[in-house]
């Protein structure tokens, strides 16, 4: 396996395949095994982490990112080997102004991460979600001022809609900003909403896509093989077996048919389309990490791709030809 890079998006940013995941950081895997993940993610050629300030679900402790910055603070060329992703918008605190995307939140948001994350900058600092109530000037406005004092590099959304990401492309462009450079949006096999209007829209303006759960949340995984561990066992995960148990009844028989692992499978079919900059891969083990690399040398033929498309049906591509004529 060799690992492949990409530009992100419209950037001249090259990043690997796939996106190593943070989010078990701290909440599931320990702290010495979260250092060995990423010390073995930088060996397999992953230079691409992403985090969140909210990550590890303790309010304004930010447990993740201070995982990383301990990891980051052993120095040996860490820092400069990866390419660091990290999101503002989540509640950080008890405040009225310790969440969402005001100038202020920003600021003191982008100033907590720095600080646990042991760095001078953030190469790609993500929008967690919309926040409909903040003048996107204002937004913007903030997110320059990061850039002027080089504390942010580049821009992103997650969880943005089209429509929202067409206007923060057009008012970043009347104030002679880059503007966003990618979305981070739920897509899988089992979750192809995004088909509709978010991938047709990243195309147009020129974003990466980092899709998350791109295993639909374990049940492209194996589960039916591996039903009562990890996230396989969680109650979400359950409930959409419940309701999709006779897909993934046979989508495991068409990919032990094609002699893979469901996983990878899955991941492959996803970094099949150009628009995909980079699926986040959340290992909670070193064994995790290490069996995801089989997807990038693996090539589904035309065929393989309508099988799975007939599994696993999509929306009818983009609107409005998916629901008009």
């Amino acid at each position: 396996m060799t690992m492949q890079y990409v530009p992100l998006g419209r950037t001249g940013l090259k990043v690997s395949r796939l996106c190593l995941g943070t989010m078990n950081f701290g909440p599931e895997t320990c702290e010495p095994d979260s250092h060995a993940i990423m010390d073995k993610a930088i060996e397999l050629g992953l230079n691409f982490f992403d985090t969140a300030d909210v990550y590890g679900w303790k309010k304004g402790e930010g447990w993740t990112e201070q995982i990383i910055g301990r990891w980051l603070a052993q120095g040996g060329g860490r820092r400069e080997s990866i390419v660091l992703a990290t999101k503002v918008y989540g509640q950080m605190g008890d405040g009225p102004n310790a969440c969402g995307l005001s100038a202020y939140h920003i600021r003191s948001a982008c100033e907590g991460s720095l600080r646990r994350l042991r760095t001078d900058h953030i190469d790609l600092y993500q929008m967690h979600h919309v926040e409909r109530t903040t003048p996107l000037d204002e937004i913007w406005q903030a997110m320059e001022q990061l850039a002027r004092e080089g504390k942010v590099l580049y821009v992103g959304s997650s969880n943005f809609p089209a429509w929202y990401i067409a206007l923060c492309q057009a008012t970043a462009a009347q104030r002679h900003f880059l503007g966003l450079v990618s979305e981070q949006c739920l897509y899988s096999l089992a979750d192809r909403m995004v088909e509709l209007e978010v991938l047709p829209a990243a195309r147009q303006f020129g974003l990466g896509v980092i899709p998350y759960s791109p295993l639909g949340g374990g049940i492209l995984g194996g589960i039916l093989k591996k039903p009562d561990k990890g996230r396989r066992a969680g109650e979400h995960a359950q409930k959409k077996l419940a309701k999709h148990r006779a897909q993934v009844d046979r989508y495991e028989a068409f990919c032990r048919e094609l002699g893979e692992q469901p996983a990878d499978v899955a991941l492959a079919w996803m970094l099949a389309d150009p628009v995909i900059t980079a699926p986040i891969i959340g290992p909670r083990t070193m064994e995790q990490l290490a069996g995801t690399m089989r997807s990038l040398d693996l090539k589904l033929d035309p065929t393989a791709m309508k099988r799975l498309d007939e599994i696993w049906p999509g929306p009818g591509g983009p609107a409005p030809e998916a629901y008009s004529w």
